[in-house]
């Protein structure tokens, strides 16, 4: 065992009391960093020719996986020469990357049975024996949810004037994450906007998979997309697919975009009312002569 794993050994199991309930993850992660500069502060001042970790993801709190660069130095490309390790709370030694082809190139996977919530990782990437870049996390830190599926929507209400209408937009949660079990609580942010502007409005954050959006304008056609992210954490998924909404065709004098106002009906009733006057005022006269 070298330096690093002893130290990182002594750390993680001289803790494993503070351990005991998600509070301690954070002062661990800070501990082990530190130690990791201590004995390679090199890594500090790394070439940028060098691998580098470029994210650690977890969509549904059960799996991860963790992804690096290529590297510019070519005497790194060969077969091999780069190599991925980890290490936690319930491993004493560190262990290789378990998967280095599931998620793809340059990146290595972990699943369930590799997967422990609330425990810290520490990983190390090395290139030919040499340490060339390393971080340490939570599970629960690096959660980003996939996009959620399905969006649709249903006309609610469209207005007496013929210009506005009411919509209902629903989806469905990512179909990986266990959300009816409890498992992990989402959290949906949803963006709209009219399909020629460039500028996404957003809504509040939510906790339910609809929500109505009122007095849409019948003559413009919306995008809507939505994304989500685990609750009372600030790091969001990747968006939906982007749901277009078109009305139906409307009379185009309804949709204006100032509301005629009805002057037809006004003469209409002006002449009316001319008209009972007129009759009212003879009428009196009559009535007049009579007496």
């Amino acid at each position: 065992m070298d330096l690093w794993q002893l130290l990182l050994t002594l750390a993680v199991a001289g803790s494993s009391d503070a351990f005991s309930g998600s509070e301690a993850t954070p002062a661990f992660l800070v501990r082990a960093s530190q130690s990791l500069q201590i004995l390679y502060p090199v890594l500090e001042t790394n070439s940028s020719g060098n691998p580098k970790f470029t994210k650690c993801r977890s969509p549904e709190l059960e799996t991860f996986s963790c992804h690096w660069t290529d590297g510019a130095n070519h005497s790194l490309q060969s077969p091999g020469s780069v190599q991925m390790f980890y290490i936690r709370r319930d491993i004493q030694e560190w262990k290789e990357c378990p998967d280095y082809v599931s998620a793809g190139e340059n990146s290595c996977y972990f699943n369930s049975s590799y997967t422990s919530v609330w425990t810290p990782y520490c990983i190390k990437l090395t290139s030919n024996g040499g340490i060339v870049d390393h971080k340490c996390f939570s599970v629960e830190d690096i959660v980003q949810p996939d996009p959620p599926v399905g969006l649709n929507w249903t006309l609610l209400n469209i207005s007496l004037t013929e210009i506005h209408a009411d919509i209902l937009v629903k989806w469905e949660p990512p179909p990986n994450t266990d959300v009816k079990m409890g498992w992990i609580i989402l959290e949906y942010e949803l963006h709209y906007k009219e399909l020629n502007e460039t500028q996404w409005k957003m809504m509040d954050p939510l906790m339910v998979t609809s929500v109505p959006m009122y007095s849409l304008r019948l003559d413009k056609e919306y995008e809507v997309r939505v994304r989500t992210r685990q609750r009372n954490t600030e790091k969001y998924g990747k968006f939906s697919e982007v749901l277009l909404i078109t009305f139906p065709q409307m009379n185009p004098s309804a949709c204006e975009e100032d509301f005629q106002f009805p002057w037809f009906l006004i003469i209409i009733f002006g002449i009316l009312g001319l008209a009972v006057t007129l009759f009212l005022l003879i009428f009196s006269k009559q009535q007049r002569k009579e007496n």
